[in-house]
Order: structure tokens, then sequence, then C-alpha cells
């Protein structure tokens, strides 16, 4: 909604804008009306010419990513019918957790407009956390795990402090933290080095552990749809009584069956194989909740307000110190957690951890998935996405048998792409206007 705008009387939101000089200054406000508020009073003819202005403006959202995955898969399974099989797109979305929930925390990072490289050792030492306290010391798992979760929070923490409050430039504390928390995951996993895991433990079953019941995936679907549902009803309902433009029936019944359709597709999928993965539960859990976080509350809009200029913000009021060190904080505690389920998918802890590409995957799908780089705009929806793509990339390589070099060198590709496609689509906005 435009701010700033005088109110008009409904009757007149449909009049073209008169050139006679009598009416030039209602024309004018007439024309000022951001035609997002009109679109749905044409009807579906309507949001096609939408969606023709959001993408001729650069207001793109996620059709680039969910395209690439379209591709992706069509490639992929081109080369090798097993790449769309029940057991291969289940080991996909399994596999995509860990990655994705460490994307997660990059995103509210990103919409800061910074970066944070240490997330891959904080995941890692997490895991060695756990690892040390449950195995070596025989602590209860669960109460080990919290510990291992606080352990990166903390982590966050420290570092949005020296940013937010020392004035240490975030790229530079990062960079300290990478360094420093790998080095403390080496102290304490000790000579040995690797600390495997109980199999039977919490941590194991994060990610071997399945629904069998059929019920389950098609539950989890019906109550994703039934929520969206209710809450697009009840949306509308509140902008009716608001006074503001709200969805029509028709497009909030058209929305919802287009997420239904993935939805029970994915529902499909995994009852063909083993039923409803935990981790997929977990990981869309967080995805869901990041999401909320971040569009419905007021923290959230306070956390966009930062990133679009930490100056304005300053000046509205908020406390940009505390928003920045709570933020650090959010991307320590995914990390963590995170990492708890790479750890799960090995079923140990070691010197590897938290190592290799892990730090540039984590970034690469928050980036690929939609969330920009500059600040200001995100979703933790991005992380979903982008964490499919390239574990899907990662998934069609290892079909192929092509080598790791290849992988990288198409995942780096991917991640320019996308980069492009964001600065692209910025300077696109600006020069309509909308940035």
């Amino acid at each position: 909604m435009s701010t700033g705008t005088p109110a008009e009387p409904r009757e007149t939101q449909h009049e073209e804008p008169r050139t006679d000089a009598g009416t030039a200054a209602s024309g004018a406000a007439t024309a000022t009306v951001d035609p997002r508020l009109l679109v749905r009073q044409e009807g579906f003819k309507g949001y096609l010419t939408d969606l023709g202005r959001r993408l001729r403006t650069g207001e793109l959202g996620s059709v680039p990513v969910i395209v690439g995955l379209i591709v992706i898969a069509l490639v992929f399974q081109l080369q090798d019918s097993a790449f769309l099989s029940a057991n291969n797109l289940n080991d996909l979305f399994v596999q995509s957790a860990g990655t994705g929930l460490i994307a997660v925390g990059i995103v509210f990072v990103l919409i800061l407009g910074e970066i944070d490289l240490s997330v891959g050792s904080v995941s890692g030492m997490s895991a060695a956390v756990f690892a040390v306290l449950s195995v070596n010391q025989g602590m209860n798992e669960v109460l080990a795990l919290i510990l291992a979760v606080l352990t990166g929070m903390a982590a966050g923490a420290v570092h949005g402090f020296f940013f937010a409050r020392i004035g240490v430039p975030a790229f530079v504390v990062t960079l300290a933290g990478l360094l420093g928390w790998n080095g403390l995951m080496l102290q304490i996993l000790g000579a040995s080095g690797t600390i495997n895991l109980d199999d039977d433990g919490v941590v194991a079953q994060l990610t071997n552990h399945y629904f069998a019941d059929k019920a389950a995936a098609m539950g989890l679907a019906t109550v994703c749809v039934l929520a969206f549902l209710g809450f697009s009803l009840l949306d509308a309902r509140r902008r009716k009584a608001a006074d503001v433009p709200s969805r029509p029936l028709s497009e909030i019944v058209l929305r919802t069956v287009v997420l239904a359709v993935p939805a029970y597709a994915a529902a499909f999928v995994f009852n063909s194989y083993k039923g409803l993965p935990l981790a997929v539960v977990i990981f869309v859990g967080f995805v869901v909740v990041g999401d909320f976080v971040l569009r419905r509350t007021g923290y959230g809009r306070k956390v966009f307000a930062v990133g679009g200029s930490s100056e304005a913000a300053s000046r509205a009021g908020i406390n940009v110190s505390l928003i920045r060190i709570s933020v650090y904080s959010i991307a320590g505690t995914m990390a963590a957690i995170g990492g708890l389920f790479l750890a799960s998918q090995i079923n140990a802890a070691n010197q590897s951890s938290g190592a290799g590409s892990l730090l540039m995957n984590c970034i690469a799908a928050a980036v690929i998935g939609g969330t920009s780089l500059f600040g200001g705009r995100g979703k933790t929806w991005s992380a979903l996405l982008g964490a499919l793509v390239i574990q899907s990339i990662n998934s069609g390589m290892a079909l192929l048998g092509t080598g790791s070099a290849v992988r990288d060198m198409i995942t780096g590709a991917v991640l320019l792409a996308a980069v492009v496609i964001d600065s692209v689509s910025r300077r696109t906005q600006k020069t309509a206007g909308r940035a």
C-alpha cells in the first residue's frame, strides 16, 4: 500500500485521469495510485497485466529459481532416468536439510546487507560440542543438543557484538570466527579427530527417521494447504474490515491450488519410498517460522528496515545495534542446528565438519533462492529453493559420475547468474521507480 497518497472515494478509482486544467489535481492524485492496489478489481486479466508489469520492472520474485529447478530436473532426467525416482528425490530433500537450515540464518544476515563467513565453522564446532558432551561425557542427548545449539547462538552473538557495538566490519569479524571456531572445534575433538554418534540417538535420527504411515505425508500436506487457505481467508477478512484492498476469493482458491500441487506431489514421492522424512518436517517447519517472523512480526519489519537503511531505521527509533546482534545470533543458532543435521548424515563429528564447500553452498543457497546480496530483500523460502537447486546439481552430477570439479564450476556459474539477475533486477526497479 502506498503511503502519503490522499484517500479517494471508491467510485473514482476506475476513472481515467482527466487532462483539463480544472481537474488537473484530481487527475494527478488518481494517476499516482499504485496499480497494485487496483489490479484485483479487473479480475484475472488484471493479474496477467500485473505479472507483466512486475517482470518488466524487475520484480521477479521466485520465478528464476523455480524455472531453474525445472530446467535442472529436465536436463538430468534426460541424462539419467533415475534422477526423478522416488529414492533419489527423497535423498535430495533429506540432504538439502543441513545446508538449507544454515542458509535460513544466512537469509537474515543478507537482509541486513551483511555477510557471515563463520557459519561453516560454527556448525562444525556445535556438532563437536554435542559429540563430546553426549558420547565422551555421557550427558543426556537432549541436554547436549540444547547446549550445542546455545553454543552456536553465543558464537553468533559475539560476532554481532563486535560488529554492532565495536564497529568492526562484519566481514572481518566473521572471518576471524571462521578461523577461531574451526580451531576450537579441532581442540574439542582431541587427538582422535573423530567421534562417532549413537546409531539410535536423537541426532542420528534427524536424517534417518521416517514416518512410514502414508497418512503422515498426506496429512502434513493437507494441514499445510488448509492452514494456507485459512490464513489467506483471515487476512482477506481483516483487510476488508480495514477497508483496504484484499485478495478476492477466486485468487485465494487459485493460490491454494498452486500450493497444493507440489505439496501433494512431494507427499506422493515420500510415500513411494520410506515415508515422510523427519528432516524435511523440521526443515520446512523452520522455514515457515522464519517466514512468519520476517513478514508478520514487528521484529521482522525492523530487520528489513535496518537492511534498507540503517540510518533511516535509527532515526525511526529502531535499536539498530540490538537488531544486528540478534540477527547474528539467529545465524549462529541456525548454523548449529544445521551442523547437527550434517553430523547426522555421517553419524559422526570429525575434523572435516563445517569445512570444504559448506560455507559457499550455504551462502549460494540463500542468494540463488532469491535473497538479495544488497540487503533489504529476501525470504526464508529462498533457503529452501536454493538448497534444492544446489543439491539437485550435486545429485545429478553424482548420477552421471561427474567429478567435484565440474560440479563446483556449475554451482559457481549458477550463483553468478543469480547475482547478475539480482543486480539487473535492482537496476530495472530503480529505473521504474520501484526500488
